[in-house]
């Protein structure tokens, strides 16, 4: 990855220390089973983000005078496990430096990190999955890391919501919480779905967005394209009203496996994360010129159960 910065945004915005934002990139995709390609994601992400006009006209904002933060990719030449582990320790040690982190994968089972690393350090939280596939295999092909288990330890240890599930193997319904999966076709036959999942959450929420929650005509490259899925307006609406209603820590997209012939799924990717970020961050005062000796405030981060000595 050539990227200076994110979305080729000025010097100014792109230091960490003056930055509210961290977007992690994972090139990740050790355990697919179809397509592979979702190693290239980011890079795509990337490239599409810094030809995508940085003013938002729903929130009339521009949410990169937060500032954005563009780590290193993270190291994925390494077994599910070892990337789990070294997904988790970079998430955590951007959020205790009160930052909102972000991450791009990658396939889903990154999200397996920064699941683990969010859950550490919010009481009570979350986890609002979004995607076409269960994924709560307890383990799938020898590894507990796989993408098929994404969101499985999620189930165990947090409030995990499923939004947008189509596919699935039987032996996942022993583990699904039934009253907190909605899936597609009833989705699209009663729209009272958003509600129900609002009332369902807690007040710290953290987003995993499988990019294949979309219907494949609007994103046809991912790993598994699945038909019957999600709209953009429709998603929209819902993420709306999720960063208005409740307190999100933070989000990871993942599985955007480009298409050299087709760009289209790339650039959905960049606006989808620059729409979160725009929700997220839209009431915020920015200035256009940054104080260099200007702290975050502790207070952006909620009852935090971490050790602020903590050191890995």
């Amino acid at each position: 990855m050539n990227t200076k910065t994110y979305a080729g945004i000025p010097e100014q915005y792109a230091k960490l220390e003056q930055a509210k934002i961290v977007l992690i990139p994972v090139p990740y995709d050790g355990t697919s089973t179809w397509q592979k390609g979702a190693d290239k994601g980011p890079e795509a992400f990337l490239e599409a983000s810094e030809n995508m006009e940085l003013y938002d006209i729903e929130t009339d904002s521009e949410v990169y005078k937060n500032g954005i933060f563009l780590t290193p990719p993270i190291d994925t030449n390494a077994t599910p496990e070892d990337m789990v582990n070294a997904v988790h320790m970079e998430t955590k040690k951007y959020i205790k430096k009160n930052k909102f982190v972000t991450v791009f994968g990658g396939e889903h089972s990154i999200s397996i990190g920064t699941i683990k690393a969010f859950n550490e350090v919010y009481d009570n939280l979350t986890v609002l999955h979004l995607d076409a596939h269960a994924d709560l295999r307890q383990s799938y092909e020898g590894s507990t890391c796989n993408h098929a288990c994404a969101v499985y330890q999620a189930s165990i240890n947090t409030n995990l919501i499923q939004v947008g599930i189509r596919s699935m193997d039987v032996k996942e319904k022993s583990v699904m919480d039934f009253d907190k999966t909605y899936f597609a076709h009833d989705m699209a036959a009663d729209d009272t779905w958003v509600d129900s999942a609002l009332e369902q959450m807690t007040n710290n929420v953290f987003i995993t967005f499988d990019l294949d929650a979309f219907d494949p005509s609007i994103v046809p490259s991912t790993g598994t394209p699945e038909p019957g899925g999600l709209f953009w307006y429709e998603t929209l609406g819902f993420l709306k009203q999720v960063f208005a209603e409740k307190n999100v820590v933070g989000f990871d997209i993942v599985e955007l496996c480009p298409n050299e012939n087709d760009r289209s799924s790339d650039f959905l990717a960049a606006k989808l994360y620059y729409k979160m970020l725009s929700y997220k961050f839209c009431n915020e005062v920015t200035d256009d010129h940054y104080d260099e000796s200007y702290e975050e405030p502790n207070s952006l981060i909620k009852k935090i159960k971490f050790d602020e000595e903590d050191e890995y």
